[in-house]
């Protein structure tokens, strides 16, 4: 099982990541995910680091979340903190290789130029 901890304090910041490895899983993220099951990281890698291909909504959601932009050394280039339900489009302001999508508030303590990594 793998973990998420920011490297620049070395703080966990959850015990449990899963990874949005297929197109599938990259279309369908969190939506229609119930709140309480919601206890871990989601993982998304993308093709190339980019703004648009890194963009994403929040349809179907229904609870708020936290998400963290990448890029291709792990380090935080924007953070989306308290994302709401139903938000059409949430672009990072950097190009992002990665983002992880978190339950709401576990990106306290994340600040942009720290770096991330799962194991």
């Amino acid at each position: 099982m793998c973990l998420l901890l920011n490297k620049s304090s070395g703080k966990k910041i959850i015990p449990s990541v899963k990874f949005a490895r297929t197109s599938w899983q990259r279309l369908k993220g969190l939506m229609f995910e119930n709140k309480d099951s919601f206890d871990y990281a989601l993982v998304f890698e993308l093709p190339s680091e980019s703004v648009l291909q890194a963009s994403v909504h929040m349809l179907f959601v229904f609870f708020p979340i936290d998400i963290v932009f990448l890029d291709r050394k792990k380090k935080v280039v924007d953070i989306a903190r308290a994302l709401q339900p139903f938000t059409p489009n949430f672009s990072p302001k950097k190009p992002a290789k990665f983002f992880v999508e978190l339950p709401f508030g576990k990106a306290d303590g994340i600040k942009e130029g720290d770096f991330l990594d799962w194991s």
